[in-house]
């Protein structure tokens, strides 16, 4: 077991997870999904790609906002109006896409921890929120400008800064939870839910709140995105063969691809879980943050930024490299950026790379932007909670740069293994870098 570095802080856990996701509209569902090595990739159906260089993308398919919860819960105790579904018919039209399935997501890791059977005996102002989206609600901003330019200011919504303000996804899940603890929004592009995450555990690592609600979303499935990337180069053209278009590490890897989802954990004070006898996925240990300083939609040479996040986040959790069994790559499958991530994790973890697993779950889901973080640190958890190492799909031919690295990325099939801890990468444009560092709760 580790030790805690000086000074000793309140110790943080995950109690609740949720997830809607390309792969299900659940976290049992992608989960699954994962462990299976199912690509949740498709030709788009969202709008009509014709004329653009990428026509796929990871869309959430199946999912209403306003689909009622398994069983009701009770936010505001018994006596209170109960929750039975994220939103009415009337309240889902107020909200942007992004926020519809981040608030899905919140629901379902708030009924998944428990939290609900003891709120009378819980403080809300004890009980807060961090929940980012990298770039907001662009499907609703494209729409409105249609309608503002074909009908006037007379047309437009009164609801339109609600449904693209980033931070009414945090404000709606406390509305709808009674969450009145710290509330706040994060926006770091492809880091931003691992941010989330990092800062959502520092408040409870220092004393202001007993819970808090963290994650991301992102909905930005739309033709100005998908067209703006694919003006970068930076996505994936394999049009003919979506479900195998996202392949981090392979030879013939050439682009992300684009995704949309939300994933939401409830993290807890560690002794006030205990206390409530909550179920305990996994416990947050460390956190790390850096910038590269050295390009906005590059990785730095070597990643020297990403090497010195992971190093962070070792030190934050009082770990070892040699302690870790697994990594949740950034892995985007763009031809520059595995490679640099990879090289980062091979020298941060030279002295046990012949035991150590690495991976990369937007080979399955794609790239989940805002989301991509959390998705990420999911698989993290989950494999410490059920020994299983995700695969990276598609991985054919093995780039020799990376096979230099000597690196198992765990190809095509998941692996049976007992993980102790894992650390979960994710990185985005303006050289933003955060690692989270997660293992077995112990004594």
């Amino acid at each position: 077991m580790h030790t805690f570095p000086p000074p000793l802080r309140r110790r943080v856990v995950v109690t609740g997870l949720g997830a809607v996701t390309p792969l299900g509209l659940n976290a049992t569902d992608t989960w699954a999904g994962l462990v299976a090595g199912r690509s949740g990739i498709s030709r788009l159906t969202r709008f009509d790609p014709t004329g653009c260089t990428a026509q796929i993308a990871g869309e959430v398919k199946g999912f209403e906002p306003t689909r009622a919860l398994p069983a009701a819960l009770h936010p505001r105790g018994p006596g209170g109006e109960p929750l039975t579904a994220a939103f009415s018919p009337k309240d889902a039209k107020k909200f942007g896409r992004f926020t519809h399935l981040g608030a899905a997501a919140a629901v379902e890791a708030y009924a998944d921890s428990g939290l609900d059977a003891c709120r009378t005996t819980l403080d809300p102002n004890r009980m807060g929120v961090n929940l980012g989206v990298g770039m907001g609600g662009l499907p609703e901003v494209e729409a409105m400008h249609d309608t503002f330019k074909a009908g006037g200011f007379r047309k437009i919504s009164p609801f339109y800064i609600i449904q693209v303000a980033p931070n009414l996804l945090a404000g709606q899940v406390s509305l709808l939870l009674d969450f009145r603890g710290p509330n706040m929004a994060v926006a770091s592009a492809c880091a931003t839910s691992g941010h989330s995450l990092g800062e959502a555990a520092a408040t409870i690592a220092r004393g202001d709140a007993e819970v808090m609600i963290a994650g991301g979303t992102e909905s930005a499935v739309t033709p100005l995105v998908i067209g703006a990337f694919a003006q970068m180069r930076a996505l994936s053209t394999r049009n003919d063969e979506p479900e195998k278009a996202s392949r981090p590490y392979d030879a013939a890897r050439d682009g992300f691809v684009l995704s949309e989802g939300a994933v939401v954990f409830v993290l807890e004070e560690r002794e006030h879980a205990l206390k409530r006898g909550a179920r305990i996925y996994a416990e947050l240990y460390g956190y790390g943050a850096s910038a590269d300083a050295y390009h906005l939609s590059s990785l730095a040479p070597g990643a020297e930024g990403s090497q010195r996040s992971m190093r962070a986040a070792l030190a934050s959790a009082g770990m070892s490299p040699d302690e870790i069994d697994y990594v949740s790559a950034h892995a985007t499958s763009t031809p520059g950026g595995d490679g640099e991530e990879s090289a980062a994790i091979a020298a941060v973890f030279a002295a046990n790379k012949a035991t150590l697993h690495v991976s990369g779950v937007k080979s399955m889901t794609g790239h989940l932007l805002g989301g991509a973080g959390a998705m990420g640190a999911f698989a993290a958890v989950l494999a410490i909670r059920d020994g299983i190492v995700p695969p990276t799909i598609n991985l054919e031919n093995l780039d020799p740069a990376i096979a230099e690295l000597g690196l198992n990325v765990t190809p095509n099939v998941a692996v049976k293994k007992p993980v102790r801890a894992a650390l979960a990468n994710c990185f985005g444009f303006g050289g933003t870098n955060c690692s989270l560092v997660f293992g077995a709760t112990g004594v």
